[in-house]
């Protein structure tokens, strides 16, 4: 077998929701790679829907003799201390969103990975989503002009505080630590490093232990990106709006393929990531407006990209410098909400010229 028909043995850290929803069903549509081994404390739930896997406990996914791609999809603040044991014994890793805790275990994780020659990257899934899609065709068709404002919300009506560890305090948790990586993720894919951050974020719902609420803003020379999320926030308006010296463009709807894979539904489906929701064209001059359809999304290409990386030594899509320069800006929001301020992005000079 040559090395390029070589499957990628995975081994999957995790089968809560991210780890059953997200990450199984699409390693599993990936020709190339086999979900074999599965690090998981509920070995019942795994088992009826997985039944050919080996389950084990977490620690020993990382070191097991029939795996070569650990991928960590466990809560928040143990990504760290599972992906360094896992590159230390030679494996390569992907770690799901928040890539780490803090910026010193990301550049330290990008330092282990490049001692021990082997592939790093963090997994943000919604980079190949319909809405994404159609936010970079509507900027590179021009028919904006000069783009001035960014927008993208992720909100969620959820009133109730429960009892989990995303909601408890501690390290790792709360609503921007969930759902921040992925808005600047797509910040840095569309417009890459911002000059400086100012945010703010707020505990609204009664009993709330960590923050529900969190507008932040980039600041580009000629541009500001705002980036919002809500746990009280119905219906809601447009998830992505950009305004321009032509025209404005806006996006209504979520992208369906979350959805299609809570329900079974799997990449290889004809239906699978169609977007029923076009993005809105505003023409500036006339106010006309026009529908463009948004392309179909398919998250699945991301792990196809994992194992060409893997297999053929191509790029990776998302590397560390991606990973450490969503951290810094992460941990640089959490400063500027506390002290009140406009702060430069914390990263050093080399850091920054990588994205040059």
């Amino acid at each position: 077998m040559s090395h390029s028909e070589r499957t990628i043995r995975v081994g999957l850290i995790g089968y809560g929701f991210a780890g059953k929803t997200f990450h199984a069903p699409l390693i599993r549509s990936v020709p190339g790679m086999a979900l074999t081994v599965i690090g998981s404390s509920r070995p019942e739930s795994v088992a009826a829907d997985l039944p050919d896997a080996f389950v084990c406990a977490a620690q020993e996914v990382t070191v097991h003799p029939e795996v070569d791609l650990v991928v960590i999809a466990t809560p928040n603040d143990s990504h760290f201390h599972l992906a360094a044991a896992a590159l230390r014994a030679g494996k390569d890793v992907v770690v799901d969103k928040p890539f780490t805790v803090t910026l010193e275990q990301a550049r330290s994780l990008a330092k282990i990975a490049k001692e021990s020659g082997r592939l790093l990257s963090a997994f943000h899934n919604r980079r190949w989503e319909s809405e994404v899609h159609a936010t970079k065709a509507v900027l590179a068709s021009g028919a904006l002009g000069e783009v001035s404002h960014y927008e993208c919300h992720m909100d969620r009506f959820r009133p109730t505080v429960r009892q989990r560890w995303r909601e408890n305090s501690g390290p790792g948790a709360g609503l921007f630590f969930d759902l921040g990586p992925h808005l600047i993720d797509l910040a840095l894919h569309l417009f890459g490093l911002p000059e400086s951050v100012n945010a703010s974020l707020a505990v609204l719902r009664t009993g709330g232990q960590t923050d529900d609420w969190a507008q932040v803003q980039l600041n580009y020379q000629r541009l500001r990106v705002v980036l919002h999320c809500s746990l009280l926030v119905a219906g809601g308006g447009p998830r992505s709006v950009l305004h321009g010296t032509l025209g404005s463009w806006m996006k209504y709807g979520g992208d369906v393929q979350e959805r299609q894979l809570m329900a079974g539904i799997l990449p290889d489906d004809l239906a699978f990531g169609i977007d029923p929701d076009p993005g809105i064209f505003i023409e500036g001059a006339t106010g006309k407006r026009r529908e463009i359809s948004a392309p179909r999304g398919d998250q699945r290409e991301y792990y196809l990209g994992i194992r060409d990386s893997i297999l053929r030594k191509q790029p990776a899509a998302i590397t560390p410098k991606d990973a450490i320069a969503g951290m810094a800006i992460l941990e640089t929001c959490f400063e500027s909400n506390a002290l009140g301020h406009v702060l430069p992005v914390t990263l050093t000079t080399e850091e920054r010229g990588e994205w040059i």
